[in-house]
């Protein structure tokens, strides 16, 4: 049986979720208005991602019957000084999302329901992934900041490849 306390707990991550969806849309926009093609790719890809992860946490709520709850978002960040902002901003934003994949995973943990911290360890196998392609692209994107083609060559070269994972959870509408 899924613990109350974790149900209520991952409803509200599905809420960061989807803020971290319309995050990396705005980020992509960005990119995308600089005709930056691939580091606005890169972002919507990521969007993309972000939204399965909330749709994977509905989805195993749904197989557990628990009942799921969709929260509404603030509106994302959506206006950059330069480069950097959007790929620092997302730094943060994984940081934080790693801290709350944690306390999930505690909380599941705490509450005894293992079924719910086996779930939870994918995510944290995919923040380890996340922030470290994040930190990488900020310092990229930092150093090369006065040139753009470089930045592009680099997100051609080294995150252009298929990064579907067959251990993820399933996606609730898949």
């Amino acid at each position: 049986m899924t613990a109350q306390r974790f149900t209520d707990r991952l409803n509200v991550q599905i809420g960061n979720e989807f803020a971290a969806h319309q995050q990396y849309v705005a980020c992509a926009i960005y990119y995308d208005a600089l005709t930056m093609p691939r580091m606005a790719a890169f972002f919507y890809t990521q969007a993309l991602e972000e939204r399965d992860h909330a749709m994977m946490m509905v989805k195993y709520l749904l197989d557990q019957g628990m009942q799921v709850e969709i929260p509404g978002v603030d509106a994302p960040v959506s206006k950059f000084g330069d480069l950097v902002e959007p790929m620092t901003l997302a730094l943060d934003q994984e940081k934080r999302v790693t801290e709350q994949v944690n306390e999930l995973t505690r909380i599941a943990r705490d509450e005894g329901d293992l079924a719910s911290e086996q779930f939870m360890h994918w995510f944290i196998k995919e923040q380890v992934e996340e922030v470290s392609t994040i930190s990488d692209l900020l310092t990229v994107v930092t150093r090369a900041k006065d040139d753009i083609e470089a930045i592009e060559e680099y997100v051609a070269r080294e995150l252009s490849s298929d990064r579907s994972d067959p251990t993820a959870p399933a996606i609730a509408g898949t």
